[in-house]
């Protein structure tokens, strides 16, 4: 079974990156499936009540691969970490199937509690480089992240948020489904840019305004 999800994961990579060439490339050369696949013996450790042995396991990935996956997590099939550096799952983390995840993400907890406190992220969903996804929420399937964005509020299923705090933004849903970093490629999608232009308008029309009644005062 375990060789099985790994051909999957290996055929994931080659159809989502045109930089992989073959799957002996991936097998060698990829540091996300590495992680992945010494993630899979972490956590049957883990589940075994071998505690200390599932992070020694988790630790020897996270110094081979840059990427630390707590065995604690949970992973669903073809999970994909594009580039993989500074990658942060935490160990109540729940990631659905055909995830795609960049460098720098952290899915992180907000509570030193115990019991759930990291995020649970549903099928198809896209994590920018570097973004941030904090405490036990809930990412909807088919959801993007931006790149660099801040989440700390569930995101409805197939909906992309940007910023800090990230908030969502319109997208049109006839286009391809895979979003590069899950960043919106058209910058007017940004809501800060959004309401910088309402600002700008605004300011424009008190201009206007003030000139009229400067030049009426006048005469």
């Amino acid at each position: 079974m375990a060789l099985m999800f790994l051909r999957e994961t290996i055929q994931a990579y080659r159809q989502r990156d045109p930089a992989a060439r073959s799957n002996l490339e991936v097998v060698l050369c990829y540091p996300g499936l590495h992680a992945v696949a010494i993630h899979g013996i972490a956590r049957f450790f883990w589940m075994h009540e071998l505690y200390t042995l599932g992070r020694f396991v988790s630790n020897i990935g996270r110094f081979l691969t840059g990427i630390e996956i707590h065995p604690g997590a949970k992973l669903g099939r073809r999970f994909i970490i594009d580039h993989g550096m500074g990658v942060v799952i935490g160990e109540t983390a729940e990631i659905g199937d055909d995830v795609y995840i960049y460098h720098q993400v952290t899915l992180g907890g907000t509570s030193t509690e115990p019991g759930k406190r990291h995020p649970t992220v549903g099928n198809n969903v896209i994590i920018g480089a570097g973004a941030k996804v904090l405490g036990a929420i809930n990412i909807g399937d088919g959801a993007r992240i931006g790149a660099n964005a801040v989440v700390v509020a569930a995101v409805p299923a197939g909906t992309t948020v940007v910023g800090i705090p990230a908030r969502p933004v319109d997208r049109d849903q006839a286009k391809p489904c895979f979003d590069a970093y899950g960043t919106p490629v058209d910058p007017c999608l940004d809501p800060l840019l959004q309401e910088l232009d309402i600002l700008r308008t605004e300011l424009t029309e008190l201009e206007n305004r003030i000139a009229k009644l400067a030049k009426d005062r006048i005469y």
